[in-house]
């Protein structure tokens, strides 16, 4: 696992720290299990086609960002989005193991449909900072290792800043973050001081962008869950308005599009 630290051997000395630090947190693009299984921490998942557009999208939207750096959860169908950004941003992928998908032990590979039945289901809908999954991790536990992480590199981010010549105000440095649906909302439920019950309120379609400014004193949302598709692509289907969250992040436009 890379870490600020790790790469950087002993911390380096206290500097003044920047007013804020921003944080785009990208959702890996699609692939064939996204959606109606649970593809969780299984290796070999690759973007499909449709990923594969998705993440070119993606990095064409970027374009032009000046970021200090690209870290990726090391599963591949992240480091696959997160190669698609570094071409366009000029920047190495940076893996960070704390940022990979939650282990859901015994439902990994399970489709939602079978899942649902199962008596772990309303936890995990309804209480889920009490859900632990059979053999897997806890989701409070994913939680606390991704929302770690993100300090660590928000004090890394900082420390690379010079200082400015003169008083002019200086636009926060910003670092974009490769992850999964469930870890991606539940870094966004702390940053609203939201308690991890509340989290499956949160959306996170693949391949959507979402901003978080951190500042001395509290973060700020500056955008969740923006795929750069029309308005229309982001409202809910019939299923999806019936209230159950969809474990994993679920298929986002590209699933409404097919249910259409």
């Amino acid at each position: 696992m890379a870490t600020p630290e790790a790469q950087h051997g002993s911390p380096p000395a206290p500097a003044p720290v920047p007013e804020a630090v921003t944080l785009l947190l990208v959702r890996h693009g699609m692939t064939d299990v996204t959606g109606p299984k649970l593809a969780g921490r299984a290796p070999g998942v690759h973007l499909n086609d449709t990923g594969r557009v998705q993440a070119t999208h993606l990095a064409r939207r970027l374009e032009g960002l000046t970021a200090s750096a690209l870290i990726s959860s090391p599963l591949e169908r992240c480091q696959e989005t997160a190669d698609a950004v570094a071409e366009r941003l000029g920047l190495p992928v940076t893996t960070d193991e704390r940022f990979i998908e939650c282990d859901y032990g015994s439902w990994t590979g399970r489709s939602l449909t079978e899942l649902s039945e199962e008596p772990l289901w309303r936890v995990v809908q309804d209480q889920p900072s009490a859900a632990r999954f059979p053999g897997g991790e806890a989701l409070a536990t994913a939680s606390a290792r991704a929302v770690e992480a993100v300090r660590d590199w928000n004090g890394h981010v900082a420390d690379q800043v010079s200082e400015p010549e003169d008083d002019t105000p200086r636009v926060p440095p910003v670092y974009v973050v490769c992850s999964h649906g469930d870890i991606i909302k539940a870094i966004v439920a702390d940053a609203l001081g939201m308690h991890l019950d509340l989290f499956q309120r949160l959306r996170v379609d693949p391949c959507s962008v979402t901003s978080l400014t951190y500042t001395r004193s509290r973060p700020f949302i500056n955008g969740i869950n923006d795929t750069g598709e029309a308005l229309a692509a982001g409202l809910p289907t019939a299923t999806e308005a019936k209230g159950e969250a969809a474990v994993g992040g679920g298929s986002g436009a590209s699933g409404r599009t097919e249910q259409a």
